[in-house]
């Protein structure tokens, strides 16, 4: 059984490590970290640096943006999550330009990468009090085949792999400790060794580009791209400017994605 929502809640620390989704008492944002932090303290080989410490391995056991997401990530389901906040962007998107001003779009105005600003909340910043049930027929609805190892899920999981794996390449020991750590969570096999192949193969955006059908889904792959990573390197800031192109997203929708999930985030 392959679950792409399960596999998103870990990767935003949205469990507990046993399988069991965290909501109110059983996990804070503060148990996360710590979880984290003994972690990468308990393991050698360079473990606490480099790019696991902002790499997936950070991600999964409780980074800085996984924890303003995991509480919604475990009340909602990673991959509702995402459909969610995507549609909401999309439509929000669709219906400045139906008519609203779009004032706040900075992508391809003179900007080689998105700009660091563009994630950064300004002043006073209206939060997102609940996530969108996702209407049938949108083109953003969860169902069976989006769960599934062939479905959309999987390629955002992908999406948020790559997207944590942008910042550098993660040598030999930190590779064996994201392997051991993803052992250590209960997954299917068929889970852990889809996670692995996305771990172990190289970069390749056009090959995700390739997985994704629609506008829609273009729109929830960069989504998922935002929600693994904090988008304060040059590196990472590169890849989401690439992804976004070869995704087909206009300037505007790109800043109202990044909107979106700064209003989604606790």
């Amino acid at each position: 059984m392959f679950d792409a929502s399960k596999l998103i809640n870990e990767i935003l620390g949205a469990t507990n490590g046993t399988g069991q989704t965290t909501t109110g008492n059983q996990a804070n944002s503060g148990d996360l970290l710590q979880r984290g932090r003994d972690y990468l303290s308990n393991n050698a080989g360079g473990i606490g640096g480099g790019a696991i410490a902002g790499g997936l391995a950070g991600y999964m056991m409780g980074s800085k943006k996984g924890r303003k997401m995991a509480k919604k990530a475990a009340t909602y389901g990673g991959l509702a999550l995402v459909a969610g906040l995507a549609y909401k962007a999309y439509s929000d998107y669709q219906g400045k330009k139906a008519g609203v001003p779009v004032v706040d779009g900075q992508i391809g105005r003179g900007e080689n990468t998105i700009p660091a600003s563009m994630h950064q909340t300004q002043g006073s910043q209206q939060k997102l009090s609940h996530v969108p049930v996702v209407p049938m027929g949108s083109g953003f609805e969860v169902n069976e085949m989006t769960e599934r190892a062939t479905g959309v899920g999987a390629t955002l999981v992908s999406a948020m792999i790559a997207a944590a794996k942008a910042d550098g390449q993660i040598d030999t020991a930190e590779h064996k400790a994201i392997f051991d750590k993803i052992e250590e969570l209960q997954l299917s096999s068929e889970e852990k060794l889809f996670l692995f192949d996305q771990l172990n193969k190289p970069l390749d955006i056009d090959g995700l580009v390739a997985q994704t059908r629609t506008k829609e889904q273009a729109v929830e792959v960069y989504m998922a791209s935002l929600m693994a990573i904090e988008p304060d390197t040059p590196s990472e800031q590169a890849y989401l400017t690439m992804l976004a192109a070869r995704l087909g997203l206009e300037p505007e929708l790109v800043s109202q994605i990044h909107q979106t999930l700064i209003e989604a985030e606790d």
